[in-house]
């Protein structure tokens, strides 16, 4: 059995040195260094089955440092993933292949998360952990347990500097996450050479400090000692886990294992020839592969099928016996079930009173956990701040799993980070939550968030100079140009309750594209005409009488009231111009030509755009001819209506502006 295992995860070595050498790209040191431990866990102690890859209680294995992507690949093929074959193993790297640099979530099948960054996979693993946590607290009972998995995260000295991986690794232990098992590819190098020249914290004492139960490994191919580790760690329930396996990059090929030249590049083709006979492969042939690792490989497919045969049986007496969990069940894995507010008259309606839209959007957010009861999210320290918490839920806690709040701490990137891990678990509906200042923490997580197509909710207070008195360093002002700069991802900042209302409505029945909410600090007042229309981007909320509007005043938010207000002076002095508010310029982007051409007709050059932030991207709304109240540099500490009056956010002005035109 020793001998077939060696055989077998020598092919993950093999497999992967050839497709590097051929590719002439890609970093063949993790998949050499780490191929017998991958091995020991996807064969022996792993509950998955390649056959149905998507079962609901499958341990999540997430490779954090992506980079070593060549390993996943060849486990992929040997135990039969999405029957990826040995010709996309050969396409590694290439345009279009199922094999790309990076593992990319969505694309190849069996790919948990989309990891790259360093320390970003160690984050969203802490996420998945805690979805598995929270719903076994809610269906699991004393006679059945159906929700009862693992997750598994394999990174290396580059995921523990990441100072994201602190931040997760802190709350995990904080909360006591027996079932995250983090498994530390220690093999003391990194690009720029040994990792002492940056790296001599002791990373076991650090483990032990956060929470973690330590295990090690003292040679990386040792498979009874990481069968043994990976075991024990399964056991220590009460505690997150690591397993510290002591390894060396680029095992097998004499000229670069050990070396930093191992890394990030091909081991060149004299050198895969050495590594090939250094570990007595039986051909040269490149992606070789004999036929008894196939072999072996089928009857390792067909043992991994039993315990998800053993689930479905398990889950049908659960569902006989316990009809309201079944219906509950149902509905915690129903992407469809928030549609249903659309037609709710109550989720419309507010009072006809100021209000600031973070305290309209913490009113929205518990109506929608009437509604939708797998809602599972909080902030960063923040959510008396930011208004998300669900009154009655209770707190997600080492004591309580079942509490539907979580508490962050402040720690914004690993937040973010598990919000993503898990919208990508399934069976919540995550959201997170932090000033919007505060989104430059995020940013990396949030591309991610988009690259994985991932509709987690980010809720981002506090969005403008109308923070007021803390000043500069609290006033967001480029912030909201950076995330509507990205690819599928809708940012949202509504100017009244019913636009609030469509944003969030617009967040939680979105299938891939993450939601940014920003909001207000202060009270705006509820403006007539606004509605269900924002749903599409951006809406005509007060027309000119004439076909062709004298101008065009476009707003976003708290701006909107001030754009409706400055109407009125200019309509006293015979200017009939006609008032667009813009929650969202990437969902207006996604509209018909038509429509776009029916909010803002191409015949009306003269455009003033009117936002309490960067100018940055309204170019293409206002064209040459336009203007722009917006902010020019950084904000200042005052009351926010000073603030307003001083950077020249006032009805006034901005009727100045557009007559100027």
């Amino acid at each position: 059995m020793e001998m077939i295992k060696t055989k077998t995860a020598n092919a993950i070595r093999v497999l992967s040195a050839d497709a590097i050498e051929k590719a002439k790209s890609g970093h063949p040191g993790l998949p050499l260094g780490c191929a017998s431990i991958a091995y020991e866990l996807w064969a022996e102690h792993m509950k998955h089955n390649p056959a149905d890859p998507q079962w609901a209680d499958r341990d999540r294995f997430v490779l954090s440092g992506g980079h070593g992507s060549m390993l996943l690949y060849s486990l992929f093929h040997l135990f039969g993933y999405g029957n990826l074959s040995i010709e996309d193993i050969k396409n590694f790297r290439q345009t279009g292949s199922l094999t790309p640099g990076h593992p990319e979530y969505g694309h190849t099948v069996g790919v948990e998360a989309t990891t790259g960054p360093l320390g970003q996979g160690m984050g969203m693993a802490v996420g998945m952990a805690m979805a598995e946590a929270h719903l076994a607290a809610v269906f699991n009972k004393e006679d059945c347990r159906i929700v009862d998995h693992y997750t598994y995260v394999l990174g290396g000295d580059g995921c523990m500097m990441e100072g994201l991986s602190s931040e997760a690794f802190s709350l995990a232990g904080t909360l006591g996450l027996g079932k995250l098992i983090v498994i530390y590819d220690s093999n003391k190098i990194s690009i720029e050479g040994d990792t002492d020249i940056a790296f001599t914290e002791d990373v076991a004492k650090r483990m032990e400090a956060y929470g973690f139960g330590v295990f090690r490994v003292e040679d990386g191919n040792d498979f009874d000692a990481i069968g043994a580790a990976l075991e024990a760690a399964k056991a220590d329930t009460e505690r997150p886990s690591v397993i510290i396996v002591r390894t060396q990059i680029g095992y097998g090929c004499p000229a670069k294992q050990g070396k930093a030249s191992a890394h990030g590049e091909p081991l060149g083709g004299d050198n895969v020839l050495a590594l090939k006979e250094n570990i007595g492969w039986e051909s040269k042939e490149s992606f070789f592969v004999p036929q008894d690792v196939y072999d072996h490989m089928e009857t390792v497919k067909e043992r991994l099928k039993a315990p998800e045969e053993a689930w479905k049986a398990r889950f049908a007496q659960y569902c006989e016996k316990y009809p309201e969990m079944k219906e509950l069940w149902d509905q915690y894995h129903d992407r469809t079930l928030a549609e249903k507010l659309y037609d709710q008259d109550e989720f419309w309606t507010f009072e006809d009173k100021p209000q600031a839209t973070r305290n309209i959007s913490g009113e929205l957010l518990n109506r929608i956990n009437k509604a939708v009861p797998n809602l599972f999210g909080g902030s960063a320290d923040l959510a008396p701040s930011n208004k998300t918490a669900l009154k009655g839920e209770g707190d997600f806690s080492r004591e309580d799993r079942a509490g539907k709040n979580l508490h962050f701490g402040v720690r914004e990137q690993a937040m973010a980070a598990i919000g993503n891990g898990l919208a990508l678990h399934g069976g919540v509906l995550p959201y997170v939550a932090t000033f919007f200042v505060f989104s430059d923490y995020m940013k990396p997580v949030a591309r991610l968030s988009s690259l994985m197509k991932a509709p987690l909710t980010y809720v981002l207070t506090h969005d403008s100079i109308g923070v007021g008195e803390d000043g500069p360093t609290h006033e967001p002002i480029e912030q909201l140009a950076m995330l509507r700069s990205m690819p599928n991802f809708h940012v949202f900042r509504p100017a009244d309750a019913r636009e609030t209302a469509a944003a969030w409505y617009a967040a939680v029945t979105s299938k891939e594209t993450p939601t940014a909410l920003v909001l207000t600090r202060q009270n705006l007042p509820q403006l007539e005409g606004t509605g269900k229309a924002a749903l599409k981007g951006a809406y005509v909320l007060e027309d000119s009488s004439k076909e062709t509007p004298d101008a065009i005043i476009i707003a976003t938010g708290s701006e909107v009231s001030l754009a409706v207000e400055a109407r009125k002076l200019l309509l006293a002095e015979g200017m009939d111009v006609r008032v667009v508010s813009m929650p969202c310029m990437d969902v207006f982007e996604e509209q018909t030509a038509e429509y776009k051409e029916s909010v803002l007709p191409k015949a009306v050059r003269k455009r003033v755009a009117v936002e309490a932030l960067s100018d940055f991207g309204w170019g293409r709304y206002i064209g040459l001819d336009g203007a722009s109240v917006c902010m020019e540099g950084f904000g200042a500490s005052g009351p926010a209506n000073e603030l307003f009056e001083k950077f020249g956010f006032t009805a006034a002005h901005v009727a100045e502006v557009v007559k100027s035109l």
